[in-house]
């Protein structure tokens, strides 16, 4: 069972396959879990939790974020964290999601600058 103050989330590190892990559902925990000040990027039921300033501190690029279309428009630096979202706050994730997010990111991802300046996303096993 579950402890009321700790919620189930997708952990995603560079190079790595995702894995579950539960965390503190406090602010400062999550801080911990990804290494600094957090920013979240919202979908219709979860919420990518990353370091705010992950480019800025030069931290190994991760994963690609896609629009509907299948177009690159962001690249997340450094360890985050996918769960679910309550009511007012972050909650954990269900199976269904669980299943659903480590399919999404269980390709890891390399960067290549190419000459045009574009950045491509290439995924390995």
């Amino acid at each position: 069972m579950q402890e009321k103050n700790k919620i189930k989330v997708l952990m995603i590190e560079p190079l790595q396959t995702p894995y579950v892990k539960e965390i503190e559902n406090y602010y400062k925990a999550m801080q911990d879990a990804v290494g600094g000040t957090i920013q979240a990027v919202y979908t219709d039921d979860a919420a990518y939790v990353m370091n705010d300033e992950g480019k800025l501190l030069g931290l190994p690029l991760n994963r690609a974020l896609y629009t509907e279309k299948g177009e690159m428009y962001d690249i997340i630096a450094g360890t985050f964290f996918v769960c679910g979202l309550g009511e007012e706050n972050f909650a954990s994730l269900t199976e269904k999601q669980i299943e659903y997010y480590t399919e999404r990111f269980q390709m890891k991802e390399m960067f290549l600058r190419l000459p045009s300046g574009k950045i491509e996303a290439l995924e390995f096993e």
